[in-house]
């Protein structure tokens, strides 16, 4: 026997390890065989039990059971060039017209290669391995394995430079706004062209689901905003005016809509990491730390992401992690979800399991309410500040 360790007698105490064993496990590895024609609502809970499939069912299902909460409002953290490979008209729009994403922070280049699709522009499924040179010479666009002309990105340049020399973009505005009227626009050209339902941008503004950018001048759109400050535009975004509000629907989220008898649920759905997970996860330091209002965390935290932890990135950064900054409520970590697996793989199965699983919600209209959100939290901090004062 060594010396320092003790003898493991693996035959005493069954009793107590098989207690020990059903305490830690949830239930029994006995599946069903897979049928022809079984739904993927029915694939996921049946068939995805464990490693990052069983991360996956367990994802979809805290969203249909805790996040889709009628008390609760749902944040889309967007990164990735997932718009391009068709992902917002098959998923997206659904999950924004079924009521089921409240707001969202998106990387500008998602929205802007989104406006393709409601111009009527054309993208492509290729193979990712193709000469890139004579791609360059011909004039084609490569993203990896989707390729289109690059007539599609000086149309798009053309439009949002047209649509913003407008009376109506000459001003001051967050993100939120900005994207929300280009939306309407959206709308409405979807309309003319039988295309409704292919814009994230145009379904936001109809539903009325705040889009922010956290950084707004890095991507096509910025731009061409840009350029347009070299004609003498008016038009100015207002980073802050975004921190405020994303943080103002936060709080509304937690505190509840004025008059509503209990507290209500902040939860994050984040796709890849980056920026738009930052911008998302900080408004609760803003609330906490800066604005010096009482508040625990996001409630519910749910990532599909490839990024490590182990390399110190904010991506790959773990909700347990973000816990220690005040993001996410430590009395909520258990149901928080991390499944490390591609976006667009995971997204059509979430996307067919929501749908499936949840009645459509109503829509919140966050958008229209953006105003008074926001003389809420000023409220808020009104006060604090008038009892760090005192």
């Amino acid at each position: 026997m060594h010396p320092h360790k003790p003898h493991l007698d693996r035959h005493a105490g069954t009793d107590a390890n098989k207690a020990y064993l059903h305490k830690i496990s949830r239930q029994k590895i006995d599946p069903p065989a897979v049928a022809a024609g079984i739904s993927a609502a029915d694939l996921l809970d049946g068939a995805f039990l464990s490693y990052n499939a069983g991360r996956l069912r367990e994802g979809c299902q805290l969203f249909v059971k805790k996040m889709l909460a009628d008390n609760g409002t749902v944040g889309l953290a967007l990164s990735g060039a997932l718009t391009p490979a068709g992902l917002g008209m098959s998923c997206l729009v659904p999950l924004v017209e079924a009521g089921f994403i409240d707001w969202i922070v998106s990387t500008g280049a998602n929205l802007y290669h989104d406006t393709h699709y409601a111009l009527g522009m054309d993208l492509f499924q290729a193979g990712p391995n193709l000469p890139d040179l004579e791609l360059r010479e011909n004039q084609v666009i490569r993203i990896y394995d989707i390729v289109f002309d690059y007539e599609n990105l000086l149309g798009t340049d053309q439009f949002f430079r047209t649509l913003c020399r407008g009376d109506a973009f000459q001003q001051t505005m967050g993100t939120a706004e900005f994207h929300s009227l280009v939306g309407r626009y959206l709308a409405e050209r979807e309309q003319q062209t039988g295309r409704v339902g292919k814009s994230l941008l145009a379904a936001a503004h109809r539903c009325a689901v705040p889009i922010f950018t956290s950084s707004p001048g890095d991507s096509s759109i910025g731009m061409n905003l840009a350029a347009l400050m070299l004609e003498g535009s008016q038009l100015r975004i207002d980073p802050l005016r975004d921190v405020n509000q994303s943080a103002a629907i936060v709080w509304n989220a937690k505190t509840g809509e004025p008059g509503a008898s209990a507290p209500g649920v902040s939860s994050v759905f984040i796709l890849g990491g980056g920026s738009p997970k930052n911008f998302m996860l900080q408004t609760e330091p803003q609330i906490q730390e800066v604005l010096g209002l009482a508040e625990a965390g996001h409630d519910y935290f749910l990532q599909f992401t490839d990024a490590r932890p182990d390399t110190g990135g904010l991506s790959g950064a773990t909700p347990s992690e973000a816990m220690t900054w005040g993001k996410v409520d430590p009395d909520k970590l258990p149901d928080s979800v991390t499944c490390y697996i591609d976006s667009t793989a995971a997204l059509p199965l979430f996307t067919a399991y929501s749908l499936t699983r949840h009645a459509k919600r109503p829509l919140k209209r966050l958008m229209d309410k953006l105003p008074e959100l926001n003389r809420r939290l000023e409220a808020g901090y009104a006060e604090t500040r008038k009892t760090r004062a005192e």
